[in-house]
């Protein structure tokens, strides 16, 4: 045991006293938040665009046009700059594309010079209207919807007006909005609150959490693994020490590790939530705490990791070169994708056939499963699943401990028929 603790300590000391690892640490959480805020920042900073209205119909749709683009612009912006279109008066449709394309497509710009970003040609089409609209950034949705919803809109008022309706009582119809309000058996109160869609979320964030924390735990044992073997390290450490005592320290030195840095990151998050909203951050530690909820995420983060941690560490044994180790695990991070794809479903459907089916799937349980367990599934999935992938888990400590010796004194590229044969004991000493 003493040996086991000192190798854990080693491997322990062996990240945290590098630089490189307390800079990842203070800089992680920044590059995480700036996922979520730089969509916001660049949404923010983009220039509202100047847009043109030409009005062919006789309805005279531009007024609306004009509105809708004041009133539903993002972060207080307006959706459109309107400004008038160069060259005007046209003859017909054709005749406005053609002279208004140059204002689009080229560096003609407006008498003030500025840009023309887009211009929306209104005609007549039947009993409806046409909306012609270019661009110069043909993704921007968003410009679209908003015109062609106060063109679809002013269309159905003005047929209501011909058919005899009062606009005054159209008004009144419109400003008659109902008063719509969601209950459920399972809200605290009856009615759904945040508080009560709180556990949705949780529930994603903790696997989200897992899937990075293990994946890194994982991670990290596979370099050092393959470092030390290239070094010859191993065989010296196999010459004081068992394979099961390398193993479990190692095991313990990188759980300590990514603790640490779990912890790190929580601390922060939760020093940010209770500063920003306490009442917010109380409802959250309710939701982790009760239930027996932060057992679970313990489970499946001991499962999780010791799962992962053993299947990378066995894999860097009998690899030499990060080239070789990326071979072997391709497929398997591509299999990883999976639960990412599933995790954000939990939150809308926890209990959705296909995402409990995938639960059961070993190397999806961890994550999958504490993505779910904020919705309290039935204890009979919850200890299903834990027994099957700590099941898996003993499986596969009990055949790496030969196939990790048999790596570790291997020289040369990896070979498949070694690693098949250690794995039944053929090759174990």
């Amino acid at each position: 045991m003493s040996r086991l603790l000192r190798i854990a300590l080693r491997e322990y000391l062996a990240y945290v006293r590098t630089f490189g690892f307390w800079l990842s640490l203070m800089l992680l959480p920044v590059g995480l938040s700036t996922i979520v805020v730089a969509p916001l920042a660049v949404a923010r900073s983009a220039p509202v665009p100047l847009v043109t209205v030409v009005d062919f119909t006789t309805q005279k749709l531009r007024g609306d046009v004009v509105h809708a683009l004041a009133t539903h612009g993002d972060g207080g912006k307006p959706a459109g700059i309107l400004v008038e279109a160069p060259g005007a008066p046209f003859t017909d449709v054709a005749d406005a594309t053609a002279r208004l394309k140059p204002y689009l497509t080229g560096p003609q710009a407006l008498p003030g010079g500025d840009r023309l970003d887009a211009a929306f040609i209104l005609s007549p089409a039947g009993d409806t209207v046409a909306v012609n609209f270019w661009s110069r950034n043909v993704a921007d949705q968003r410009l679209q919807a908003v015109v062609t919803d106060a063109v679809r809109e002013a269309v159905r008022r003005n047929r209501l007006e011909r058919q005899g309706v009062d606009a005054r009582l159209l008004g009144a119809i419109d400003s008659q909005q109902p008063q719509v309000s969601v209950f459920s058996p399972k809200a605290e109160r009856g009615q759904v609150s945040l508080k009560d869609l709180l556990p949705g979320y949780a529930g994603f964030a903790m696997g989200m959490l897992l899937w990075m924390v293990v994946l890194t735990g994982a991670g990290m044992l596979l370099n050092s693994v393959m470092e030390e073997k290239s070094s010859r390290i191993l065989e010296v450490l196999l010459t004081s020490a068992s394979v099961p005592e390398i193993m479990g320290g190692k095991l313990i030195g990188v759980a300590a590790v990514t603790g640490t840095v779990l912890a790190f990151w929580m601390t922060i998050a939760g020093a940010i939530l209770t500063a920003k909203s306490p009442a917010l951050a109380s409802d959250v530690a309710v939701i982790l705490l009760s239930h027996g909820r932060w057992a679970y995420f313990g489970l499946y983060f001991v499962g999780g990791y010791l799962m992962f941690a053993t299947l990378y560490m066995t894999i860097g044994a009998f690899c030499e070169t990060a080239r070789e180790a990326q071979v072997l695990l391709g497929p398997m991070m591509i299999i990883m994708t999976v639960p990412l794809l599933f995790m954000i479903q939990s939150i809308a459907h926890p209990e959705a056939p296909l995402l409990r089916l995938l639960t059961w799937i070993p190397l999806f349980t961890p994550f999958l499963m504490a993505a779910r367990v904020a919705n309290d599934p039935p204890l009979w999935e919850v200890l299903g699943t834990g027994a099957m992938m700590l099941g898996v888990t003993g499986l596969e400590l009990w055949v790496a401990i030969p196939a990790f010796k048999t790596g570790a004194l291997a020289t040369g590229r990896f070979d498949i028929r070694t690693f098949a044969g250690s794995l039944v004991r053929r090759s174990a000493p």
